[in-house]
């Protein structure tokens, strides 16, 4: 249940909470790995990430923190492939905000970009379809099922803790039959790159204004969520409702258990937002400090 809700599982309590507290740092690091700021654009990039953190700490959590409660009263719950979908409906609105944040920040640096960058954000994209390629598309099938296998596992193991052999079978043929298409996927990756390159030279080459700037990248966020390819949109459809159909056939596979236990990791992972909370609206209290 909720497999979009396990990208916020750091392998524990602290480490999450550490995980965020770190978050501008890593942040920054992420960026630039891309884009390779110069030194003179290093201080407002920073800046804008700090400004980002602080927002969406004050702004963002308590609605995180309500949809993992609202998950612990349902996870003991069997779960229909429509109620997985509204689920992850559900978790794209909450996080949707911080995008759109994001976006309203990154049209303020666009003008600070130089060709250098972009040129560097074109060789960083090439070594990730790389990456991409190493990791989803190996060139035995069988050892490409079988990673594929491990990296769902994996993430149903966050939340429900050790599966048995049974549940594992479940888990196998799932993702055997799924139509998931890894080349289909990499390629509309490449189509996001070259659209993403030519629109931030486009804005460059226009000397765009603010609003302009900001009309663009919303476009392009737009396109990047719902591909401009039709064939493409309608395979991203039947996968969203494959994997709705999947994520109800694990969990309603596991025992009492073992969704004991992933309302437990819910409840730990709500507690550890919550101090992240504290953590900055009770500065200087030894209690909120401690938490």
């Amino acid at each position: 249940m909720l497999v979009g809700v396990l990208s916020l599982a750091l392998g524990g309590c602290s480490a999450l909470r550490v995980a965020y507290n770190t978050g501008p740092q890593l942040a920054w690091w992420w960026v630039d790995g891309y884009f390779d700021f110069s030194r003179e654009q290093t201080a407002p990039v920073k800046d804008s990430i700090d400004g980002w953190f602080v927002w969406h700490r004050q702004t963002q959590l308590p609605a995180y923190v309500t949809l993992l409660a609202s998950a612990q009263a349902r996870v003991g719950e069997p779960l229909t492939p429509a109620l997985a979908c509204q689920w992850s409906n559900r978790l794209a609105d909450t996080l949707a905000p911080a995008l759109a944040r994001a976006l309203e920040q990154s049209a303020e640096l666009v003008p600070a970009l130089g060709e250098a960058q972009l040129r560097h954000l074109e060789r960083r994209y090439a070594k990730v379809i790389e990456e991409m390629r190493d990791e989803y598309l190996q060139a035995d099938p069988a050892e490409r099922l079988a990673d594929s296998v491990k990296r769902t596992l994996s993430r149903a193991e966050q939340l429900y803790g050790r599966l048995d052999e049974a549940q594992r079978k479940v888990i196998a043929e799932g993702v055997a039959g799924s139509p998931f298409d890894p080349q289909g996927w990499m390629e509309e990756r490449k189509r996001r790159q070259r659209d993403t390159l030519s629109t931030l030279r486009r804005l460059l080459a226009e000397r765009a204004d603010r609003d302009q700037r900001l009309a663009a990248l919303r476009a392009l966020a737009e396109r990047s969520q719902r591909s401009p390819d039709a064939t493409y949109r309608a395979y991203q459809q039947r996968l969203t409702d494959y994997n709705c159909a999947f994520a109800a056939r694990i969990h309603n596979a596991t025992t009492p258990v073992q969704r004991q236990r992933a309302r437990a990791n819910l409840k730990e992972w709500e507690d550890d937002l919550r101090g992240v909370i504290n953590g900055a609206t009770g500065a200087g209290d030894p209690a909120a400090a401690a938490n």
